[in-house]
């Protein structure tokens, strides 16, 4: 099993980048495929980005070109790194692993001038 702590969001400006970062704890995170998710005010949570154990990666068409979603195994970490952000990112976003059974608390994006 896998614990997930995500790293804190925060406000940036539309144009501008942020990198998340989630710690996982326990010894097979490396066999995990795992996920990025986000969830907008009123809307369902949807999976962004998707990365297997063994590093390929696929993306909502929405974020395509602008989100890099990528992984340590050997430090336990996911990343979600976040350009060209618009103000229609702004959402809660979740890391997790791609098939979730429970989710944790989330972090803040918020894309505003």
């Amino acid at each position: 099993q896998v614990q997930l702590v995500e790293s804190v969001g925060g406000l940036v400006q539309p144009g501008g980048s942020l990198r998340l970062s989630c710690a996982a704890s326990g010894s097979t995170f490396s066999f995990y495929a795992m996920g990025w998710y986000r969830q907008a005010p009123g809307k369902q949570r949807e999976l962004v980005a998707g990365i297997s154990s063994g590093g390929g990666t696929n993306y909502v068409d929405s974020v395509k070109g602008r989100f890099t979603i990528s992984r340590d195994n050997a430090k336990n970490m996911l990343y979600l790194q976040v350009n060209s952000l618009k103000p229609e990112d702004t959402a809660v976003y979740y890391c997790n692993t791609y098939y979730p059974k429970a989710w944790g608390q989330g972090t803040q994006v918020t894309v505003s001038s």
